[in-house]
């Protein structure tokens, strides 16, 4: 029998090869597609399907390719010709909201929006909170070590994460982790799973940390400087003065441009760059208070609201970025963070690149924890050689400033060549090697984070 042929024995209609689903199956919203549709869409609905589809994956040798929303942002859940494309996003139960241990079990396709959505009436939610939070799961969040808004207080996904129910690629089930608020039994393998972008095994549960949700107010900030190196020196300036907002986003004047087009918004003052600040909890006002002032000595022209709605109708505008770089032309979305010290600095090496190279990079960031998001705009569907000269100019400036490669979107297909630049060659062997104790046939999201 081939491969699809045992798939369907086995699973049935779950198994997909229309034209559009397999096409569908080929991109993330990086822009990038694989070359060919893979073999088939397997949509699992419980974990037998995916140890199933393991299984006969395993025995074959045939590649894996996990996929939920499709959301990624770094070519990691493309699947190609002669792959397997299996998709968990049907997989959308909440099986247990303890609120005594301020814990949630959830299947991964659980959509992010959705599980705080269903979490509220509990008095509780989920912290992480990437930008498309609407549109992506809990699965893609944590197999990507997404981040989000929310970071500089609440963490990134690594610290809400208790413990994995995980798919071996030879079909085993394992748990991983704790519901306690400590433990540290054995290696924390759970932590090397988040993160790892579908190459170690397939996420099919997780047990998350939940918070109350925030008593007080919530506050937010808006200022506008004449230039983004003004922006940014007022977002350090934030943080030197020992206040943690919740929230903390830069967007520079072409972003911020593009997102009040699209919105259909006033246009904003030409050349001026723009951070969006919230402060929440009983101590929110005092707060948004200080920042306010800070800004304004920073030379910031500043407008507060101590109202929600209208603080969600400003951050609106941020969350607004990824149609509005679409709007633009072909976006290449990068991602890579710095120490927060040297934001200034890495907006002077942005400015540089854009000059050097004879390109224009709108870029926001997440200030508040040094996370920036460059976008390289092009025509067409291919990424010409010199976007790829730029971004390597620019990926190589953040590791000089003590920065990283990707603070939240991952490796994936487009950064793997850069990998050892960051972590050496030794580290690189030896983060290959792991994934190899996993996989060791090398079937699961082969071509990804490493090239095996």
């Amino acid at each position: 029998m081939s491969v699809l042929d045992q798939l369907r024995a086995e699973l049935g209609d779950r198994v997909d090869t229309s034209a559009a689903a397999l096409d569908e199956a080929r991109a993330d919203k990086s822009g990038h597609r694989a070359s060919a549709a893979p073999l088939a869409v397997v949509h699992a609905e419980a974990v037998e399907h995916v140890q199933a589809t393991l299984r006969i994956a395993s025995a074959t040798g045939t590649p894996v390719v996990t996929r939920g929303a499709g959301t990624g942002l770094a070519g990691a859940a493309n699947a190609g010709g002669g792959e397997i494309a299996l998709s968990v996003r049907r997989m959308t139960r909440i099986l247990e909201v303890s609120p005594d241990d301020l814990l949630a079990v959830v299947e991964p396709g659980i959509l992010n929006a959705d599980l705080n959505a269903q979490l509220a009436p509990h008095g509780l939610w989920w912290a992480p909170d990437p930008a498309s939070r609407a549109i992506s799961t809990v699965g893609g969040n944590i197999a990507t070590g997404a981040g989000g808004l929310l970071c500089a207080k609440y963490g990134v996904v690594r610290d809400a994460v208790l413990g994995l129910d995980v798919v071996l690629a030879d079909g085993r089930l394992i748990r991983m982790g704790h519901r306690s608020v400590k433990g540290v039994t054995g290696l924390d393998v759970t932590s090397l799973m988040i993160g790892s972008e579908g190459t170690l095994g397939v996420i099919v549960g997780a047990t998350l940390k939940l918070r109350r949700l925030t008593p007080g107010d919530v506050c937010t900030i808006a200022a506008t400087f004449p230039t983004v190196r003004d922006a940014a020196a007022g977002s350090s300036a934030v943080t030197a003065a020992g206040i943690q907002p919740a929230i903390m986003e830069l967007m520079d004047a072409t972003s911020l441009a593009a997102a009040h087009a699209l919105l259909a918004l006033p246009a904003p003052t030409p050349g001026a760059s723009q951070l969006t600040i919230q402060t929440d909890g009983p101590a929110a006002r005092t707060e948004a208070d200080a920042v306010a002032e800070v800004l304004r000595t920073a030379g910031g022209t500043v407008v507060t609201t101590y109202d929600r709605e209208e603080g969600e109708r400003l951050l609106a505008i941020r969350r607004a970025m990824h149609p509005a770089m679409e709007s633009l032309g072909t976006a290449l979305i990068e991602d890579v963070s710095v120490p927060r010290s040297q934001m200034v600095a890495m907006f002077d090496e942005i400015a540089r690149v854009e000059r050097e190279h004879g390109v224009e990079i709108p870029t926001v960031a997440h200030a508040g924890d040094g996370n920036l998001h460059p976008n390289f705009i092009f025509e067409g569907t291919e990424v010409p050689q010199a976007i790829w000269d730029a971004a390597d100019d620019l990926f190589r400036a953040a590791i000089r400033l003590g920065g990283t490669l990707t603070g939240e979107h991952g490796i994936g297909l487009l950064k793997r060549r850069w990998l050892a630049d960051e972590l050496g060659d030794d580290q690189w062997r030896l983060q290959r090697d792991i994934a190899r104790v996993f996989d060791p046939a090398g079937i699961l999201n082969p071509g990804k984070v490493f090239e095996r």
